[in-house]
């Protein structure tokens, strides 16, 4: 990662031109650095952002220049046949434009946003529809998140598995999405909420989210999350890593008959087996989740909401800032199971 000055594109009929005031450092973004993901290079990172519009395309309804915004790394085209069944965060053309160029750097070479938005800068170039309106009273802070950690892990449980009151829940990997998947998961009203993971320092900031057990992710992990449920294991596992063994742990340690949810994004080339046999026998749902199933016109006012009535604590998530020369820093603290969100301000002297 290197902190350039680049050339944006200019602002379309249906765009808007967005300074960016604060960007979480999100877990796709480091896949996105190491090779995980695939992304055209070179590339500006960063997807999980609020800003405020400096300039509107003429044919631009509903936003005006001073107006801040949460930006979309999915924006539903509202045509394709997702979005005809009401599953807009499948859309088919959702993040296309993150093969697109929207910049030239000093060269005159094409930069591309990465998924789509390009937040590690101080200033973006977006479609409309990739823009929604952040009410006064919500802080930036508080909407960055909601770009993506926090509509995430909450509507995995709340949205995608649909969690019932009542439910024991398993949260793996408490990132900032874990930890907002056990917001969540109270908002959901689960009786039993069990998190987990490799540092234990994350225990208490775990607890005061919501969480009534911590167990650490090791060999013991599995024996402990039974102990805790008379031996049944949970209604509701949410793997917030996304790696092979934590899909496997996290259906190993559902019940019979439950679900298990794959909310984080793993590498194609790591495989997770299932035999025919386990399939049939335990009868569960085994589900993936993108973006939390958000459809942000319709969701968003209920974040907005949960945020204003303390539901959600999405402050307490925030354990980092910085400007934009210290993006990498932050990669590598999240590589290492530090840290939760570190919130990056690219105005920032560097």
């Amino acid at each position: 990662m290197a902190v350039e000055r680049i050339r944006l594109r200019d602002v379309g009929p249906g765009d808007v031109r967005v300074r960016v005031d604060a960007t979480g450092v999100c877990h796709s973004d480091l896949s996105l650095a190491r090779g995980v993901l695939a992304q055209p290079l070179p590339a500006v990172l960063g997807h999980e952002a609020c800003g405020t519009v400096l300039e509107t395309g003429a044919e631009v309804t509903g936003l005006s220049e001073g107006d801040r915004v949460i930006l979309l790394w999915i924006t539903p085209c509202g045509d394709c046949v997702h979005c005809g069944r009401g599953e807009a965060h499948l859309c088919v053309n959702g993040s296309a434009r993150g093969n697109e160029p929207y910049a030239l750097d000093a060269q005159g070479e094409p930069v591309y946003p990465g998924l789509t938005v390009g937040s590690f800068a101080e200033q973006t170039v977006v479609p409309a529809a990739a823009a929604v309106k952040v009410p006064d009273d919500i802080s930036s802070a508080d909407a960055a998140l909601l770009g993506c950690a926090v509509t995430t892990g909450v509507g995995a449980v709340t949205k995608t598995a649909a969690v019932v009151p009542g439910s024991s829940v398993l949260v793996i990997g408490l990132g900032g999405v874990g930890l907002a998947a056990i917001q969540g998961a109270k908002l959901a009203g689960a009786s039993t909420i069990i998190a987990v993971d490799r540092n234990a320092d994350k225990a208490g900031l775990a607890t005061k989210l919501g969480a009534d057990h911590f167990v650490p992710a090791d060999d013991e992990t599995k024996k402990a999350v039974r102990a805790l449920t008379g031996k049944q294991g949970v209604d509701y596992a949410f793997d917030c890593v996304g790696s092979a063994r934590t899909i496997r742990d996290a259906w190993g340690m559902t019940r019979r008959g439950g679900s298990a949810c794959v909310v984080g994004i793993g590498g194609k080339d790591d495989k997770v087996s299932f035999s025919a046999l386990e399939l049939f026998h335990f009868a569960r749902t085994l589900v993936g989740c993108v973006a939390g199933s958000l459809d942000a016109g319709h969701d968003l006012p209920r974040y907005f909401e949960h945020v204003r009535a303390g539901r959600l604590d999405l402050a307490a998530m925030v354990t980092g800032h910085g400007g934009l020369a210290d993006v990498e820093r932050a990669l590598q603290e999240m590589a290492s199971g530090q840290g939760i969100r570190t919130l990056v301000t690219p105005g920032e002297a560097r």
